[in-house]
């Protein structure tokens, strides 16, 4: 990896040095069908590149990672490859004013979602491809200036086998020749192009937009997929949610739709949720749902589609100079996906899923080690791939929130709309969009920015409320804190809530907004109300912080949680009372009780099971270790019981029985998990479709109820792409050492398992009930990860440092095995560094919670 690594001066210089006018790319795909060669796999790849130098005779250097280059061209005259090609870069020396490079390469295929990926589907044999290259693996298919703010146009070719069809960005189609030929793309990165071929199969759409100067706006819309995903693919909801995208975006932003057609691939083996190449936006296929699946999957989906559809504006149409300003993309994209899902689709709540999903990435994100400010410090293109994180998408998107609430929405949006006229096709900075925002809001958004953007970490809000004789509120205040770490105090636009018991529901009753400055802000508004059950600051979730209560608070929750008649103040509950517990406040056996007592109330799915995944954790991961298994006994058995209560056929009745099937620990919950699969026991309305199949062998692998031959079978019943994930997960639960060693070994020392396979073996291998089996591979990790990190694509590196590092080990040795590695290491790579610091800092916040727990038990 460090040779194919490219630092921020790097680009700089090469800005500063050229222009690029246009880039014409031709792929002979057909080798991607047929016996396999001797080598690794390749396609032929020519590139022809036309672009000015700004200093005639200068040098300079163009990216690819190639096995093999077969000519170089500078102006005509031939380099020699053996000389000019390290593996990573080709060296350009006297560069003319204008120039032509045309380079032959023979580029590899990949099996890591890097590049061209490459995927045989062991349904039918069928090859797939497609290409991902954010943040800069465009280099792996063809040569070129890999970095944002050299924009070009682009024309693509491909030769592609018999019966194929081809995508590109631009519109096109098969000529008289054979050739696939695209029209040219308006000038874009290289890292959004985008090529897809293949059998898939494909459907079609139109959207039609009419503007008040007459003027009429068609987009030719498409959706693909597998051949073996045709049967389950809904095309219809997702054009849906796309021409619903469309009139938000087109109402509010004032600019159309630059790219011409739109083009969705849900591909497999794909490592992001999706990637915004314009006019060919990639998805992984597992949002085509192949059983029954909630609203939540659904919402989750339509979330995805908007966020990608925002970025062809932001992102595509105005791109960052460098990774540095990434959240400029990708924070207006997680913003714009909840904003126009909750006022264009029938999603109306996505507020309530962003404030307790997505702002959960955010608050874990902001408390790591490696926590950054949202505009961050991007120095090479390691560090560009790991800031994909909670803080450039998540917290990025909640301080856009506040920011809405603190300029209006009105100059946001005209903000915007500047933005976009002002630098169309071209690239930005920071200042740029805070200069349009000033314009039209007349607010210094300096010190906002100041605060917001240039510096870390997240805050908690305390209500603090002093009572008269007659129990009405003297004064009210909110008391602001920070980590001594990060001790910036922000300006808070905040509402604060105070709710009271009616008719059996928690209802509010008083509600005032107020800017929280420094320390400590009095609610003057609230003065003279009368006293509440529950203040609930941050009410509407307007602002980015830790919600914190007062004893009375905290008190009526543990009672009533589940009595909030309003959506979002309840999720806004059970994410600060999550928080409490990560933060070692409350022990994990309460939040657990609360979880028992109240969940089953609980009527949004999407927070429904954010909080099964949280219950778990807290049993897995902070609950004392003397506590672990009765805590995971109570959630099995509650788990069971709100099963049976569920209304039959319902969404919670599914959710509850993937959360039974994940807590069960016992003969009985077994022996129930095994009937299900046989349909020798049955639960009224509970369809057992095959992906719930799935979900409930796991546990019987993990547990050693069944055996491979069990697994092997329930392959046969569903032998898919997706069934051999499953499978290969199941096989690598089992508890059995020699099993442990064996998927060690295809994950960490050898390389032919493609990366969804990678992320299968590694999900199995790691166990809460297995902690004794894996305890061994400690050491082993730590020998292995520098290597790993060395040879391996930087994804595979993220995957496995991330995936196998023993979390679940959680002693003090494994903190002091971590702590004696990162003091040996210090020259190893920061991104490396960096990881495996996250890793020590999750493990440390486990031990402390486990503390609390242990202490909880002790009183």
């Amino acid at each position: 990896m460090p040779g194919e690594n490219l630092s921020r001066d790097e680009a700089r210089e090469r800005a500063e040095l050229l222009s690029v006018e246009g880039y014409h790319v031709r792929l002979d795909l057909r080798s991607a069908v047929g016996d396999a060669p001797d080598g690794p796999r390749t396609f032929r790849s020519q590139t022809t590149i036309r672009f000015r130098s700004g200093r005639p005779g200068a040098a300079t250097f163009a990216d690819l990672i190639a096995p093999s280059v077969t000519s170089v061209t500078l102006n005509g005259r031939a380099l020699d490859p053996a000389e000019v090609f390290d593996g990573n870069r080709i060296a350009l020396a006297d560069l003319a004013e204008d120039n032509v490079l045309v380079v032959d390469a023979q580029c590899a295929y990949s099996r890591t979602g890097e590049g061209m990926h490459r995927f045989v589907d062991p349904e039918d044999g069928e090859v797939y491809l497609y290409t991902q290259y954010e943040p800069a693996d465009a280099r792996r298919v063809f040569a070129g200036f890999e970095q944002p703010d050299l924009k070009a146009p682009f024309v693509f070719e491909a030769q592609a086998p018999e019966g194929w069809t081809v995508w590109s960005n631009g519109a096109g189609g098969q000529e008289a020749d054979g050739v696939w030929r695209f029209a040219a793309t308006e000038p874009i990165s290289t890292y959004i192009t985008c090529v897809v071929a293949g059998p898939y199969h494909y459907v079609t759409d139109s959207y039609t937009r009419s503007f008040d100067d007459g003027r009429t706006l068609e987009i030719p819309l498409g959706a693909m997929c597998r051949k073996g995903l045709a049967k389950h693919f809904d095309a219809d909801d997702v054009f849906l949610v796309t021409k619903q995208g469309l009139d938000f975006f087109h109402d509010h932003f004032d600019f159309p739709y630059p790219f011409g057609k739109y083009d969705q691939a849900f591909v497999p083996e794909y490592n992001l949720g999706a990637m915004e190449n314009p006019g060919l936006v990639t998805f992984r296929e597992e949002y085509i749902y192949r059983g029954n699946v909630t609203q939540a999957a659904y919402e989750r989906r339509a979330n995805v589609i908007l966020h990608e559809m925002a970025h062809m504006w932001f992102g595509d149409l105005v791109t960052m100079v460098w990774w540095d300003d990434l959240w400029l993309k990708e924070s207006f994209a997680d913003f714009m996906g909840s904003f126009s899902q909750a006022e264009a689709t029938r999603f109306t709540n996505s507020w309530v899923t962003f404030a307790n999903n997505r702002k959960a990435w955010a608050y874990r994100a902001d408390q790591l080690p490696s926590t950054h400010p949202i505009t961050a410090d991007i120095r090479d293109l390691e560090d560009a791939k790991l800031n994909f994180d909670g803080i450039t998408y998540a917290k990025g998107a909640s301080v856009l929130k506040q920011l809405v609430a603190y300029v209006g929405r009105d100059d946001f949006l005209e903000g915007a709309r500047r933005y976009f006229k002002r630098h169309a096709y071209g690239n930005t900075r920071l200042g740029d969009l805070l200069s349009v925002l000033e314009e039209v809001s007349g607010r210094d958004m300096t010190t906002w920015s100041r605060s917001w953007l240039q510096t870390a970490g997240v805050n908690s809000l305390t209500p603090v409320a002093t009572y008269d004789a007659g129990d009405r509120i003297t004064e009210l205040a909110v008391i602001q804190e920070a980590a001594e770490s990060h001790p910036e105090l922000r300006p808070h636009r905040v509402a604060v809530g105070l709710y009271r018991a009616e008719s059996g529901a928690l209802v509010r009753y008083a509600r005032a907004e107020v800017d929280v400055e420094g320390p400590r802000t009095v609610v003057a508004e609230l003065a003279g109300s009368e006293r509440p059950d529950l203040i609930l600051v941050n009410d509407d979730d307007l602002t980015y912080c830790k919600i914190r209560f007062d004893e009375g608070s905290l008190a009526t929750l543990r009672a009533h949680l589940g009595s909030i008649s309003d959506p979002l103040a309840r999720a806004l509950c059970w994410s600060a009372l999550w928080n409490l517990t990560r933060d070692a406040l409350m022990p994990a056996r309460d939040f657990v009780a609360l979880v028992l007592a109240h969940a089953g109330r609980e009527s949004d799915i999407g927070v429904l099971q954010m909080l099964h995944a949280w219950a778990r954790s807290a049993v897995t991961h902070y609950a004392a270790p003397a506590w672990r298994a009765e805590g995971g006994a109570l959630l099995a058995a509650g788990a069971l019981r709100e099963l049976r209560l569920a209304e039959p056929g319902s969404q919670h009745q599914l959710t509850w029985a993937r959360f039974f099937a994940s807590t069960a620990a016992s003969g009985s919950d077994f022996q129930l998990l095994q009937g299900l699969l046989a349909g020798s026991a049955k639960i009224d309305g509970l369809e057992v479709d095959q992906e719930l199949r799935w979900a409930l062998l796991e546990p019987l692998a993990t547990h050693g109820v069944v055996d491979e031959g069990a697994i092997d079978a329930e392959l046969a019943r569903d032998d898919t792409a997706s069934g051999k994930r499953h499978q290969v997960r199941c096989l690598a639960a089992r508890p059995s050492a020699a099993v442990k060693a064996q998927a060690w070994a295809q994950v960490v020392e050898s390389d032919t398992l493609s990366n969804a396979l990678v992320e299968a073996t590694i999900s199995g291998f790691d166990q809460p009930s297995q902690r004794e089996l894996t305890a061994a591979y400690v050491p082993k990790y730590f020998e292995a990860i520098e290597r790993v990190w060395a040879e391996r694509s930087i994804q595979i590196g993220m995957d496995v440092v991330k995936g196998l590092f023993p979390g679940l080990q959680d002693d003090e040795a494994t903190l002091s095995a971590t702590d004696a590695w990162l003091a040996a290491h210090e020259g190893a790579a920061p991104a490396l560094r960096r990881l495996v610091l996250e890793a020590r800092d999750d493990l440390a916040r486990t031990l402390r919670g486990q503390a609390c727990d242990t202490a909880a038990a002790n009183h």
